[in-house]
């Protein structure tokens, strides 16, 4: 089974998997980049978690490794015991995501998270209490959120299926990355460059690049000019 996300514990001691395709699960050297030995590894699984309605896109460890949070495609955000699998927290429909979430990213000091959903909007979160903090809207469906280590800032990447966009004007797909002051909720800039939409988005973290991820095939790195670190609103 091929995983559609991954995390990795804080201990280092278990590894959360998403599995949604019949494929191998392969792990990879951080350092090396090579493939691991297929024989060192077991597949024992620690604890299953089912999303209620539909398949669960994205999951990240909670404060201490104590709970389990995830997201999917009936929208709802879910808080679960890593120990047992009970559910212990929903997100209110009323203030939550209207449609599948895609992704999720847990701020640097783990006290909040970021969902970003087909709905056209990214959402932050209390990590303990699961109360709704900000909101960001955009014009395009957001499949990837990231948050700045070193600054207040977010960042969301999606676009319109590339099916439905011309192969002459790649602009009205909305393929570039947006960034948004994390406090003021004000979107403060973009980055274009890719050719389809991005559904995958990290920051480096020193917080002075960060690297995107599309369905045109490519991985950009960017890095940020000087100016960056002083915009102010």
């Amino acid at each position: 089974m091929a995983p559609f996300g991954a995390a990795m514990s804080q201990g280092i001691r278990h590894c959360l998997l998403l599995e949604v395709q019949i494929r191998p699960t392969k792990l990879w050297s951080v350092k090396t980049g090579t493939q691991l030995d297929p024989s060192e590894q077991t597949g024992e699984s620690v604890l299953t978690i089912k999303g209620p309605q539909g398949r669960i896109n994205r999951a990240v460890w909670g404060p201490l490794n104590k709970t389990i949070i995830s997201a999917g495609e009936d929208a709802v955000i879910r808080i679960w015991d890593s120990e047992t699998g009970k559910l212990l927290k929903e997100s209110d429909k009323e203030t939550g995501h209207k449609k599948t979430i895609t992704s999720l990213s847990r701020s640097a000091d783990g006290s909040h998270f970021l969902t970003g959903s087909l709905d056209k909007s990214a959402k932050l979160w209390d990590i303990r209490t699961l109360t709704l903090v900000k909101t960001y809207v955009t014009e395009r469906p957001v499949n990837a959120v990231a948050m700045s280590p070193l600054l207040d800032h977010v960042v969301l990447g999606g676009g319109q299926d590339a099916s439905a966009v011309t192969t002459t004007d790649h602009r009205a797909g909305k393929f570039e990355a947006k960034f948004y002051d994390k406090i003021l909720q004000e979107e403060i800039g973009g980055v274009k460059g890719h050719f389809g939409p991005i559904n995958a988005l990290a920051f480096n973290p020193d917080g002075k690049s960060f690297s995107s991820g599309g369905e045109d095939g490519y991985v950009r790195l960017h890095h940020f000019d000087p100016d960056y670190f002083n915009i102010k609103i």
